[in-house]
Parts: C-alpha cells; structure tokens; sequence
C-alpha cells in the first residue's frame, strides 16, 4: 500500500554472511506489506532457480558499465569479478511514491548510500557471538572449509564498521530479531513529519477551539 505525499524510507540492512539477514527481511516484507525490497543488478550468470527481475535483473558487463558512467546507481561494487548494483532510479521513484524500500547491501555499500541519501535508516544485523556464527556457516553444508574461514575473516571486519549505523540487531532467537526490526520499521513511520502528513487535519483540528 502506497501513501499519497508521504516520503517513503530507505531501510539499509547490512549483516556479516552467516547472520540470518535473507532470513530475516524475507519474514519482515511477508509480515508488512507496505515494505518493499531493491532488486539489484548484476553481470554474474544467472544460477538454477533464478529469475531476472526477481532474484536479481542480470545484465552485461558492457551495460553495467555503461549504467555507471551514466550515474545509473545508488551503489555498485565488483565483487570476485563481477559487478553488482542499486538502481538510484527506482529506489528514488519508489520512495517518492510513499513506499518503504529494503535494500540488503554490505557495510561499503551502505556507506555509499548514506551519502547520497542521508536521511536513510541504517540497521546493522550480528550474530551473538562468533562462536554461533561459525556453527551457523558449517550447519549450510555448502561453503568449503576455506570458503568459511574467509568469511570469517569478512565478518571481522564488517562488524569494525557497525557503529556506523543507526541501530544493532542480535539475531539470537530469530522471532525476537525480526520483532526488534519492524518495531524500527514502526517506530519510524511514527516520526512527527511523517505523521503530520497523514494526519494534519486530526493535528489542526485537535489544536483549535471551536
């Protein structure tokens, strides 16, 4: 559901690999209708099971390039050699049409959007411990043993960055993390300048002597 003349937000979720954050925005966007999630691109093959413009809209590399010359990109970074990226174009239309938009992106990512859009919320996702973290990876059963202790490695130095965001979510008991992150997504619609828009005609009249 979109809201005539209410600015949507930009929620960007970030979290070390092994942290549960798919998990996580996959249950909020079931539970709330009104949020949204960024469908990124990307120049890697499409895997089995993908859909374009589901899982990701899969282009060239040429075009890629081509979409970053033009300023096509609210973020982009090229990881293992290949390209992947937010459309600035859809997520500013988007939110402009009063639709809260997810987008799911690694600390540098987020860096970059913070300061194209600085009134975005920034939430940051952590395991309780690395212990857990560990167990969680190994418990996939697809990552090789030096896939994992890379990621490991990832996840050190994604978390250095996490006070730079705005809140810190510990995925300890899933329904409690996923409660913690809509009572962000809440709390912000509840924010004064959004609630005078919805309900400025309740504020005056409320405020007025007849």
């Amino acid at each position: 559901m979109r809201e005539a003349g209410v600015q949507g937000t930009l929620f960007v979720i970030s979290a070390p690999s092994g942290a549960g954050k798919t998990s996580l925005v996959a249950e909020m966007l079931r539970q709330d209708g009104r949020l949204g999630v960024s469908v990124s691109h990307t120049t890697r093959g499409m895997r089995d099971g993908e859909r374009d413009g589901v899982n990701y809209h899969f282009v060239s590399r040429d075009s890629f390039e081509s979409m970053i010359a033009a300023g096509d990109f609210l973020e982009h970074a090229e990881v293992f050699g290949n390209y992947y990226g937010t459309s600035q174009t859809w997520v500013r239309e988007t939110l402009s049409q009063g639709q809260d938009v997810i987008l799911e992106i690694d600390w540098q990512g987020a860096e970059q959007v913070r300061r194209l859009i600085p009134e975005c919320v920034s939430i940051f996702i952590v395991p309780p411990s690395a212990e857990i973290l560990r167990e969680r990876l190994v418990g996939r059963g697809t990552d090789a043993p030096e896939v994992i202790e890379r990621r490991l490695s990832e996840a050190e130095e994604e978390c250095r960055h996490a006070v730079a965001f705005d809140y810190l979510v510990v995925n300890d008991v899933f329904a409690t993390a996923q409660e913690d992150l809509l009572a962000i997504v809440r709390a912000q619609r509840l924010r004064m300048a959004q609630q005078q828009v919805r309900h400025g005609g309740l504020l005056e009249s409320l405020s007025s002597r007849p």
